[in-house]
């Protein structure tokens, strides 16, 4: 059985018209389960959904394996690697297995790795800004996925302050003069796990305040509050122009590696 729902109904739309978080949230407000599948060239990483929350992701990208991903964080070297695929070829069983077996890891550390190799997944694709995106709706086989439980809403978030600019973000936004209007309850905010800098800057869309001076003189850097501001924006917890529309005018932010420099 394919870990593909069997869906007669499908969401498709393409990264260089809609943006992932804007997808995201659309597809969220149904709270019905079902797989992202995104895919530029050979690439293709799956996103599963059920209830509100992502539970699974998975990639063909061999850079996004659990092996590759260790490698990356320190936990294993090439050559321990090297060792363990080659087990893994001759005994079909899984990696994390083999970790647990070698005594490499234990099984906790085993189940955080691979919960965060999942979610590594996931915000690698808040970097695309080409590709084609599918959601089909339907239960999907889960019996084999390791389970996680992060709220689409928080999984917007964390994957906008991810994104590797502000600007495309802040000129979905409007222009500096744009005012944003406060549109959240304070239970709807509990699952978005706001730190104290990002909800003082909520607090401060007021309707009154521009773009422009939420973003200069709010508590974080003017690119993440940028960020955040368009994070609150998908998420309908500020209200303004629909950030799916392009806007009129421009709002320049320029991100230098000695600080991160806001003009007008």
């Amino acid at each position: 059985m394919s870990d593909r729902p069997a869906s007669k109904f499908q969401y498709r739309g393409h990264l260089r018209d809609t943006a992932l978080p804007e997808m995201l949230y659309s597809i969220e407000r149904f709270r019905v389960p079902g797989v992202i599948e995104a895919t530029d060239g050979p690439v293709v990483k799956r996103v599963f959904l059920r209830d509100g929350y992502v539970i699974h992701a998975a990639s063909n990208d061999r850079g996004d394996s659990l092996g590759e991903f260790l490698q990356r964080r320190g936990d294993v070297d090439r050559k321990g690697l090297a060792r363990l695929s080659q087990r893994r070829a001759k005994s079909k069983k899984r990696f994390g297995e083999l970790l647990i077996e070698s005594g490499l890891m234990t099984p906790r550390e085993v189940f955080a790795a691979i919960r965060e190799q999942i979610e590594d997944v996931v915000w690698s694709l808040f970097y695309w800004s080409d590709g084609e995106v599918t959601f089909s709706i339907g239960e999907f086989r889960d019996a084999d996925m390791i389970q996680i439980q992060l709220p689409v809403g928080r999984v917007i978030i964390e994957g906008i302050k991810r994104a590797p600019e502000a600007k495309p973000l802040l000129d979905r936004l409007g222009n500096k003069d744009t005012v944003l209007e406060p549109s959240f309850r304070p239970e709807s905010l509990i699952e978005l796990g706001l730190d104290r800098d990002e909800y003082a800057l909520l607090r401060s869309v007021d309707g009154v305040r521009t773009l422009y001076e939420l973003c200069s003189e709010g508590p974080l850097s003017p690119a993440e509050n940028a960020k955040m501001l368009y994070a609150f924006r998908v998420l309908h917890l500020a209200g303004g122009p629909d950030p799916a529309r392009a806007p009129l005018g421009r709002v320049k932010i320029q991100l230098r590696s000695q600080g991160d420099q806001f003009s007008a």
